[in-house]
């Protein structure tokens, strides 16, 4: 018995084949053949900051906004610099990054490289 391919929007390798269509168990997506030839590559989302600055793992950004940090007392204010950040593999619109001995995940929208 062959393998199924992986779904061509979620990667899952949860999928199977009903003599027509692929499906996906994840995502319930359905896709044919002539899709997953199409498809090609995943296009990978860029990561970007708050005036479109592409970033990267390791970048040093700055805070443009005073944020307060849900389930803390912690204040980050602006202009506070997040040395080394981590890119977040689930969601683009998110870094983790280590401000005052904390980790936290901040929103690409309030940082500026």
């Amino acid at each position: 018995m062959t393998q199924s391919p992986s779904c061509i929007k979620c990667n899952s390798t949860v999928t199977y084949f009903d003599g027509s269509l692929f499906h996906c168990t994840e995502c319930f997506h359905e896709w044919t053949q002539e899709d997953m030839d199409s498809a090609g590559e995943p296009e990978v989302e860029k990561v970007v900051d708050s005036n479109g600055n592409e970033l990267f793992d390791g970048d040093d950004v700055t805070v443009i906004k005073d944020l307060k940090v849900k389930g803390s007392s912690l204040v980050v204010k602006r202009g506070t610099r997040a040395r080394g950040i981590r890119l977040s593999q689930d969601d683009p619109t998110h870094v983790q990054a280590k401000v005052d001995g904390q980790t936290i995940f901040i929103l690409t929208e309030f940082l500026k490289k």
